[in-house]
């Protein structure tokens, strides 16, 4: 079977491993890919989602799988087209990909839905923002896509105004809407869904770090590290996850006439009240995607296959037990900017973890330097929480690269 992968970051670089790992060891290739994953999948060279899907179907491709949210939406959207030049795509079509691609479609889906959130308004102007805030802290989210980083929880009218600056007057992020939403309190998780039309099938939770320092100090980022295991969430919790808002959600769609067929991420609080929506990605979530991965067992390129194909077959995977804990190793100057350039050093020395590419490249000596924020993610597995961080760090430490930015209390903090 020949399946491509589509996005270049640590993400893919995992899904492209859980593929190899399949029985059938499929052939696989990565749109575009990098240096990386050129030692899993052959890299396509193609301009645009046009000139791929005219890739795809001269080459015989039998699934693509979507990596990157922003082909979801991109021209008439990847699943769109996929469909149309006849197929198989996992990742949902692009009216679909709303719930990432638009906060407001999202929050209004939320509340259509009677799915538990914060409550909101939608703002079009810093002057409107400004009075919907009625008490700090507050969380403000850009409408579209910004890589993660479009959301601030502003616990003054300081960070606030700043961050408002950012999306009115620099437009930072592009033209786009505001939300201000009532900020909720609580752990997070992070449920990941396989959802095939009107069937749904819920994976391992996991718990993302998204802030650059411990402590959860300093700006959001698109994520400084994740755990994940079953012992996140026992089974009465995930019985009312899965009722309160799985199932209204994929019902939802339904009701919609929203086809979807991918992965669904459901980013939520703990809050007091309950588990309420924080936000929905329409693709498996990164670092989680990291840490996640490498539990499945099973044959993962069958069951992507069969529910692109509208069947969705549980059976097919399984989880193993313990944990998953992934360190982000990120570049000098993240989230405001990134160092591209600075020599990796140490790869070689990872043992007994794995190191998946998040934003690498090979200089003309052949060896990995930086080319991004997210750099690496450094990953290991153990029976116990503490066993599989003690891992983790242990190989994290063996990697060196000048300005390296990483958090000391991933898989500690939310549990200490």
């Amino acid at each position: 079977m020949k399946i491509l992968v589509t996005g270049k970051g640590g993400r893919e670089h995992a899904i492209l491993t859980a593929l190899s790992e399949s029985p059938s060891q499929p052939q696989l290739f990565a749109w575009p890919g990098s240096d990386a994953i050129a030692s899993l999948a052959t890299r396509v060279d193609a301009p645009d989602l046009p000139a791929l899907i005219a890739f795809m179907k001269q080459e015989g491709i039998d699934l693509c799988v979507a990596g990157e949210e922003a082909w979801l939406v991109k021209d008439e959207g990847l699943a769109n087209m996929c469909e149309t030049a006849g197929i198989p795509c996992w990742g949902p079509r692009k009216e679909s990909a709303q719930l990432e691609a638009s906060k407001t479609f999202a929050k209004l889906f939320l509340k259509r839905h009677g799915i538990p959130t914060a409550d909101f308004t939608v703002c079009e102007s810093k002057a409107e923002a400004l009075a919907a805030i009625k008490e700090y802290p507050t969380v403000l989210k850009f409408d579209g896509l910004a890589a993660g980083k479009g959301v601030a929880v502003c616990p003054n009218a300081e960070e606030a105004e700043a961050f408002l600056d950012d999306v009115f007057t620099k437009l930072l992020f592009g033209a786009g809407n505001l939300i201000v939403e009532t900020c909720l309190t609580g752990p997070e998780i992070s449920i990941f869904v396989s959802v095939c039309d009107d069937q749904y099938h819920i994976l391992m939770p996991a718990r993302d770090y998204k802030r650059i320092r411990d402590n959860d100090q300093g700006p959001n980022t698109g994520g400084m590290g994740a755990v994940a295991s079953r012992d996140l969430a026992d089974a009465a919790l995930m019985q009312r996850i899965e009722e309160e808002i799985v199932k209204p959600t994929v019902q939802g769609l339904i009701k919609d006439g929203l086809r979807y067929r991918g992965f669904l991420y459901c980013g939520l609080m703990l809050t007091p009240q309950g588990p309420m929506v924080i936000e929905y990605n329409c693709r498996f979530g990164d670092p989680e995607a990291e840490a996640v991965l490498p539990m499945v067992r099973g044959d993962f390129e069958q069951y992507c296959f069969a529910a692109a194909q509208g069947k969705l077959a549980p059976e097919l995977i399984s989880f193993a037990e313990g944990w998953s804990i992934c360190v982000i190793l990120a570049s000098a100057g993240y989230p405001a900017s990134s160092r591209s350039g600075d020599a990796i050093c140490g790869l070689e020395q990872v043992s007994d973890a794995r190191v998946f590419h998040c934003g690498t490249r090979r200089n003309p000596a052949g060896v990995y330097e930086t080319n991004g924020g997210r750099v690496l993610a450094v990953v290991a597995q153990g029976t116990t929480r503490t066993a599989a961080r003690d891992q983790a760090y242990a190989n994290a430490d063996k990697i060196t690269f000048d300005g390296q930015q990483r958090r000391t209390d991933i898989a500690k903090m939310h549990f200490e």
